[in-house]
């Protein structure tokens, strides 16, 4: 009995799509100039949930939506080589992320055998602060233009609105506290 692959299902729909592919000539920039920063989620849809088509953002995913410094570093070479010029930082309701603390996920993972207490998971206690922090964050970092509009919101996956938590004008010290 030979192994299953477990890409099977992917690989096969992959080409389909590539039997129909055509290549529209659109470069790697960020058509609109933007760059959002969303969770992994699956419920999430960045281009559909903003109005945009493939090729108008640059989209950064990861549990939570924080700030890192692969978020950061990602950033720099989003403004400086592929036309980042503002950045909107979306987490979301429901995240898993604010249901669980760092402890709580390490004794999870412990519990398979696993010790993952050299990792931060950075976990989400009161998602409206981080996202202030993590908004300002990006205002901070020096290798980003102090002028790049940063913006920051909270999109309800039950409904498909979004509730802006810090305006692109709005410093973090103004920001609405929740």
């Amino acid at each position: 009995m030979s192994p299953v692959d477990p890409f099977a299902d992917v690989l096969t729909a992959n080409a389909a799509y590539a039997e129909t592919f055509v290549d529209d000539g659109r470069p790697g920039l960020a058509g609109v100039g933007l760059a959002v920063i969303t969770c992994m989620d699956s419920r999430i849809s960045p281009l559909e949930m903003l109005g945009l088509a493939k090729g108008d953002a640059k989209i950064l995913r990861n549990a939570g939506a924080r700030v890192t410094e692969d978020t950061l570093r990602t950033l720099v070479l989003a403004h400086y080589l592929l036309g980042v010029d503002r950045v909107l930082l979306l987490a979301h309701t429901d995240c898993g992320m604010t249901k669980n603390t760092d402890a709580a996920v390490h004794a999870k993972v412990l519990a398979e055998g696993v010790d993952t207490r050299s990792i931060d998971f950075r976990t989400i206690s009161d998602q409206r602060a981080t996202l202030v922090h993590d908004v300002q964050r990006i205002r901070s970092w020096p290798f980003l233009p102090p002028t790049m509009p940063v913006a920051g919101g909270v999109y309800d996956v039950r409904t498909g609105a979004i509730e802006m938590v810090v305006g692109a004008d709005v410093t973090a010290e103004d920001a609405p506290r929740g």
